[in-house]
């Protein structure tokens, strides 16, 4: 037998970074900061052009670097440099951390020890905004959900409708999704997916990645003991087009490859329905960007609904038979989120009813 002799630690936090000297300046000090000693800081570096070698060189030198020869986009930088460090370090775990994060005492302890205890396969802390420090953010807040549509919330974030953490969701819980802002997961999880789907590129393919797990019966959770600061924005601004368009597509993607269930093809249309009253939406604000936006993610999805339907089979045959307990099938909002939010004025994830949660 070969003997492996990879140092070992227990936790990789893997930052993502493409021309990010900025962010790394900000933000990477609290990282390694809070960095326990059972764990290990490392910056996977997507072909960035910018000076961001020579700065993690000359300001962080315990900061190990993986660096990739091109931007192979958000899930290809880290399937590619989670890759890269495996063939150098052993983890049990690894996070996937936003280069913009600044993060806070024992986060990564709180969250290692609520998922061993819960037997969470990865799970996300409660995620603040860093200019507005008492108030969710976007990205993830207090953990994930989806309706039967697949728009997807949050506790503390509903839409634009930010809650302020007042410790109202403070209850360590199974969601549908955690954010890829911070995401921890098993390393045996990671493996056995294969890590994050590459067609995505960017945004909502750590909704992916965790749809899969739980389709394979693993549960994902919320934290809540553990909180980081999130910019956010950092590669594309919230008012990008681009940004909307890969968001609009990939929910489409998300979908179809991962809606098991029966009348797949009736809930994707209503979706593209609700799609076109949103473009119809941006002509009335004069946003006609975003309207063009939403044009181009569905002509993408058209022409990528037959390799999605592909993956869609592969997933069924693998997940055939597959025992899921309750809490991996948390976090589904059999409702219309878009319905209870601008017709009944729900803003608030506490103003949904409980028993449309499954």
């Amino acid at each position: 037998m070969i003997e492996d002799d990879r140092p070992f630690c227990r936790v990789a936090v893997a930052v993502l970074n493409w021309n990010g000297t900025a962010h790394l300046r900000r933000f990477l000090p609290s990282v390694v900061a809070h960095n326990a000693a059972a764990d290990r800081v490392v910056v996977i570096d997507n072909g960035s052009d910018d000076g961001s070698l020579e700065l993690l060189r000359q300001e962080f030198p315990e900061v190990e670097v993986v660096s990739l020869s091109q931007n192979h986009g958000f899930a290809g930088g880290y399937n590619a440099g989670l890759e890269a460090l495996s063939k150098r370090l052993k983890a049990d775990w690894v996070l996937l951390l936003n280069s913009d994060v600044e993060v806070t005492a024992d986060w990564v302890d709180v969250m290692v020890n609520a998922a061993e205890k819960k037997g969470w396969s990865a799970v996300q802390p409660k995620i603040r905004a860093v200019e507005r420090r008492a108030e969710f953010e976007y990205a993830g807040a207090a953990g994930g959900y989806m309706d039967r549509f697949g728009f997807m919330f949050c506790a503390g974030r509903i839409f634009d409708a930010f809650e302020q953490d007042t410790g109202q969701y403070d209850d360590d819980r199974a969601v549908f999704w955690a954010s890829g802002a911070a995401l921890l997961i098993r390393t045996s999880a990671w493996q056995e997916v294969q890590g994050l789907d590459a067609d995505f590129f960017a945004h909502m393919e750590e909704i992916d990645l965790c749809w899969r797990l739980r389709n394979r019966g693993h549960v994902i959770g919320v934290a809540t003991g553990a909180h980081v600061y999130h910019l956010g924005g950092g590669t594309l601004a919230q008012s990008s087009p681009r940004k909307a368009q890969l968001n609009f597509r990939n929910n489409l993607f998300l979908l179809l490859k991962n809606d098991h269930r029966p009348g797949i093809g009736a809930r994707i249309f209503v979706r593209q329905i609700l799609d076109g009253i949103a473009a119809l939406r941006f002509v009335a604000e004069g946003k006609y960007d975003f309207f063009k936006a939403v044009l181009r993610a569905h002509r993408e999805f058209g022409r990528a609904r037959p390799s999605m339907k592909l993956k869609r089979r592969s997933e069924m045959l693998t997940c055939t038979g597959v025992e899921r307990s309750p809490d991996a099938m948390a976090g589904r909002y059999e409702g219309s989120i878009v319905v209870d939010y601008f017709l009944r004025g729900r803003k608030r994830w506490s103003d949904l009813p409980p028993s449309r949660f499954s």
